[in-house]
């Protein structure tokens, strides 16, 4: 496979870009365009989160089946498709290179096949990057932020999933003061209002309600020097206006590298990195009221971590998974938290010899979990990173009758493929791709 010139990331160091200054100097000299590791905020994880790819782009899942492994990727889900963008890999020929995925390449995931399909996308994204923050809203991916080979950036663009054709848009048109340019940061949905929160970056201008907290490392890879901060910035989508609110309660130290899921009017955030920690606290705030609420779980709980995914499965559940430890460990426990009973259980699974950290995690139909990518070693070590295109099914939540049917058709298929066509075109669909696969979803 071959890999065209585009966008290249380094190693990030030892702060929140996680990466080893060594590995990050080495490139440098190689190339000065690169983006010494990414902002060494984010605990460890940013070390991984903060990969800064060097201006070239790899194409080597051109020819592939499925996308090419990829740790600081984005995924999000619309009906019953999941949209996988962006990230970076290992370089194949050029020792602890990394390069971006390219910025034109979008890979679907058909949930109910089990079909991987790679897509050709047009319009004006800018670059390639890894630890941006993707969120799907009526069918629109939105997308902001991240690190590419100059840099953050604190651009937004949105690209319409359901029309003909993938057509990335800038949104450029915008009433309000943006965030300043970061990455790692988290994101709420509430209201056709996109609410992001913290991340590594620079520090923001004029009055913010909240902290800066600057990383002194970042200044000898960046002028001026990145940090942390427990920002809020709001973009409605309706006024396309960003905004900056004043919350009331305790709210969360400055972090990156944290995970967010929003349940009903709440958006919680759990972990990340904080200077030279990776924190296990639990916050909720209210997206009505502006008001934070810290939550003290009485048994105990998911040690502190960064990197790591955190998704709501239900009304009353939020699944989390995997991520990177203060003593740089890549984990693979996973939690259950129940929102009504604030207590987190323990989830017992089958792929404890798969540990993760700076993957992507979908809720999925039929209440599945699908974890795709991410690096299963010390990204911040001076191994090679193990950047993993595998995707992890978690069976989380009971499944539906129709999955179990599919299950079962499948299972006895010879017997029954005889009374297929009386199916509804699009379960005959899926079943026969499925078939091809010689896939049943979920085992």
């Amino acid at each position: 496979m071959e890999e065209e010139v585009g966008d290249l990331p380094a190693r990030e160091d030892d702060n929140d870009s996680d990466r080893d200054e060594e590995d990050r100097l080495f490139v440098w000299m190689v190339n000065n365009e690169m983006d010494e590791e990414e902002e060494e905020e984010e605990e460890d994880e940013e070390e991984v989160e903060d990969e800064q790819p060097l201006d070239t782009e790899s194409s080597e899942s051109y020819e592939l089946d499925s996308p090419a492994e990829r740790s600081g990727h984005i995924a999000v889900v619309d009906r019953n498709i999941m949209y996988v963008w962006g990230g970076y890999k290992n370089a194949q020929t050029h020792g602890f290179f990394d390069l971006y995925l390219p910025r034109n390449e979008v890979w679907t995931y058909n949930m109910e096949s089990g079909v991987w399909t790679k897509h050709v996308a047009i319009g004006n994204l800018h670059t390639s990057m890894s630890g941006s923050c993707g969120v799907c809203v009526d069918g629109v991916l939105y997308l902001f932020g991240g690190h590419h080979a100059r840099g953050n950036t604190n651009r937004i663009y949105r690209l319409p999933l359901r029309a003909p054709s993938l057509v990335w848009e800038e949104m450029r048109d915008l009433k309000g003061i943006p965030p300043t340019c970061k990455d790692k940061l988290g994101c709420w949905v509430h209201k056709n209002r996109l609410i992001f929160f913290g991340g590594y970056g620079y520090a923001a201008q004029g009055s913010h309600r909240g902290n800066f907290e600057y990383d002194e490392s970042s200044s000898f890879w960046d002028s001026p020097g990145r940090g942390w901060n427990n920002h809020i910035h709001i973009l409605d989508l309706e006024t396309s206006t960003w905004s900056h609110f004043y919350w009331n309660g305790e709210s969360p130290s400055p972090r990156a590298a944290h995970a967010c899921a929003t349940v009903g009017n709440r958006g919680y955030v759990f972990g990340g990195r904080y200077k030279n920690y990776r924190l296990n606290d639990l916050y909720y705030i209210d997206l009505d009221t502006w008001e934070w609420h810290e939550l003290i779980v009485p048994q105990q709980g998911p040690v502190g971590r960064s990197w790591h995914s955190f998704t709501p499965v239900s009304s009353d559940h939020i699944f989390l998974f995997g991520g990177f430890t203060t003593e740089r460990q890549t984990l693979s426990d996973a939690w259950l938290y129940c929102v009504s009973k604030n207590e987190w259980k323990p989830f017992k699974h089958s792929h404890t010899g798969s540990p993760r950290l700076w993957h992507t995690a979908c809720s999925g139909p039929d209440g599945e979990v699908f974890v795709f990518g991410g690096c299963a070693n010390n990204l911040l070590s001076q191994l090679r990173a193990a950047h993993s295109n595998e995707l992890l099914v978690f069976n989380v939540q009971p499944k539906s009758l129709v999955g179990f049917c599919m299950d079962a058709i499948l299972q006895h298929r010879e017997r029954l493929s005889g009374c297929w066509e009386c199916l509804p075109k699009h379960l005959l669909h899926s079943l026969k791709q499925r078939m091809a696969l010689g896939n049943t979803l979920g085992s």
